[in-house]
């Protein structure tokens, strides 16, 4: 019955695209199944990246501004930010700006003497797009306390320096609130447990979630609950999912279905920087991992060791099948009176290795992270005569092993 429920919420959740722009803050945002993006790219970019997102049921997206940026070109810069939330809202997204990052914070903005700069930036950027539907809320800062200038810092300075990054968000909300009293606001905590310094005043208690253990992830949001509770705010997690953190999508996704939260994914294009540990896409529609694209949709691994069926490529003997033919392929790779073998012949072995590669793909017998037949598929796009044919034949032979030994064939 439980599973039944879950898997209810997931496909009820699945089919929810975009929402429309609140006229006052609202009590729940767990409907919220956003990614975060960037502001960069070409229009065409811009939609395809989009598209994608669509096509698996997101419907919000949380991007970053730059001061720097719309220093050197404010009224470009506004209107590039304006085709965004334009864009994004007609494909059925809505948008969260960021308007500061406090990972590259610079402690001078926190001084009363940048107020003026600082203000006018934010009047501006907020001025410009506060009344597009598109706009969900605003984020004030992107992680105030994960910096150097705080990090860094210890004893009676650690509490000065976080004492002045509170300042400047507690300011910097009343200031937003002040231009714009619709739309909701929020300050995107690095931690669920920081969220109090300043859970008063924002609209929305946002917090980001990297930890490493299902018990971890459960904790931080124990805590963005009772914060919650505390002071009645809804709550979102507003990034989560990391490769090289120990949280995995699938499960943070979970865990975030189970406690009713909305989220967003850092982040939704594979590339740049982050390309390594983050993101969904690559620029030409293929995933890095389709698990991902379940969770978001609703369905999860199984991890429950009393009902997982482990998985027989050999049931109908196809495992034996395909190490014959990898026998046959690599015995009849041979030149005859002397002369070397056919360019030609690697086919046959390839195809071999192909018969053997699917067989682990699909069983999840091998690592996915450079599927064996990505391999198979590089060097059948090569000419055969510019086959690495050493290469391939120990590939091929490597993948019999391993077939062998999974299948625990003799």
């Amino acid at each position: 019955m439980k599973a039944s429920v879950v898997l209810g919420i997931g496909i009820a959740l699945a089919s929810a695209v975009g929402f429309a722009h609140a006229e006052k803050p609202l009590t729940d945002y767990s409907s919220v199944r956003g990614v975060n993006y960037g502001l960069y790219g070409d229009q065409a970019t811009l939609e395809r990246d989009l598209g994608y997102a669509k096509r698996i049921n997101l419907n919000s997206t949380r991007i970053w501004l730059s001061y720097k940026a719309y220093e050197k070109a404010p009224q470009a810069y506004i209107e590039r930010l304006r085709n965004y939330i334009r864009t994004a809202n007609r494909m059925g997204f809505t948008t969260m700006p960021i308007l500061w990052n406090g990972n590259d914070l610079n402690p001078d903005s926190l001084k009363p003497a940048f107020r003026v700069e600082g203000d006018a930036y934010v009047k501006a950027i907020v001025e410009a797009v506060k009344d597009e539907p598109g706009v969900l809320m605003w984020d004030i800062m992107n992680e105030p306390l994960w910096n150097d200038y705080y990090n860094k810092a210890s004893g009676e300075e650690k509490k000065q320096h976080e004492g002045e990054i509170t300042a400047f968000v507690r300011y910097s909300l009343t200031y937003v609130k002040m231009i714009d009293p619709v739309n909701a606001v929020t300050v995107g905590y690095a931690f669920s447990s920081e969220m109090e310094g300043s859970a008063d005043l924002v609209d929305v208690l946002s917090f980001h979630d990297y930890t490493t253990t299902r018990g971890s992830v459960e904790d931080a949001y124990r805590t963005a609950e009772e914060i919650a509770k505390k002071y009645r705010k809804p709550i979102l997690n507003t990034e989560t999912a990391c490769i090289a953190r120990g949280n995995p999508y699938d499960e943070v996704l979970q865990i975030a279905q189970e406690h009713h939260t909305g989220w967003y994914l850092f982040n939704l294009m594979i590339g740049g920087y982050w390309g390594e540990v983050h993101g969904i896409f690559y620029p030409d529609g293929t995933v890095r991992d389709p698990s991902i694209i379940a969770a978001v949709m609703g369905f999860y691994r199984n991890r429950n060791m009393d009902t997982i069926v482990k998985s027989s490529p050999n049931r109908e003997g196809a495992a034996e099948k395909a190490l014959k033919a990898i026998e046959d392929a690599l015995s009849e790779d041979k030149g005859t009176f002397g002369r070397p073998p056919s360019a030609a012949a690697t086919d046959k072995i390839l195809d071999a290795a192909e018969y053997a590669a699917n067989l682990l793909e699909a069983a999840e017998m091998v690592p996915m992270n450079m599927p064996p037949t990505a391999q198979i598929l590089y060097w059948r796009q090569q000419p055969p005569e510019k086959r690495d044919r050493e290469a391939v034949r120990n590939f091929t032979y490597e993948l019999g092993l391993e077939l062998k030994k999974e299948c625990q064939l003799n």
